[in-house]
């Protein structure tokens, strides 16, 4: 079996002085790896190449990008995605839709349009409001691709 560790070091190797960060690294028990990498202004086939290359042994290497509508799984990803439409699966199964509006920790908030009610109004009022999570409390977060 690959060492795990082993795999991270030759990847953060590459890494340094890049700006692409790592987002995972996935080793089957037949020795398949799998390392996905990400930027903030995507990722060139080029570069998964050259990183492919940079750690290729005896085993079978897949190295791609995280790729655009794939659940979030480190906090760089959330950082990139501020001011875009996301999808948040939460804890308790509940599903919103709307703007990455901060990151700080472990904690985000997206701006969600929902119908308020507001004193001296007959109608529920449409504004935006703030929800808060925890990233390692919800189910997932991803992008929302918008062909608009």
């Amino acid at each position: 079996m690959i060492d795990k560790n082993v795999v991270k070091k030759l990847v953060e190797e590459w890494l340094q002085d890049k700006e692409y960060f790592l987002v995972s690294i996935e080793i089957s028990p037949d020795d398949r790896i799998v390392v996905e990498i990400d930027h903030a202004d995507g990722v060139w086939i080029e570069d998964c190449v050259a990183l492919s290359k940079y750690i290729e042994e005896d085993y079978e290497l897949e190295v791609g990008s995280a790729g655009l509508g794939q659940p979030f799984k480190v906090p760089q990803q959330y950082i990139n995605f501020i001011g875009k439409e996301v999808e948040v699966l939460d804890a308790d199964g509940k599903k919103v839709k709307g703007i990455l509006k901060a990151v700080e920790g472990n904690d985000f908030t997206v701006g969600v349009e929902e119908k308020v009610k507001v004193e001296g109004k007959k109608r529920p009022v449409k504004q935006e409001v703030d929800h808060v999570y925890q990233m390692d409390k919800v189910k997932y977060t991803k992008y929302i691709i918008s062909f608009n």
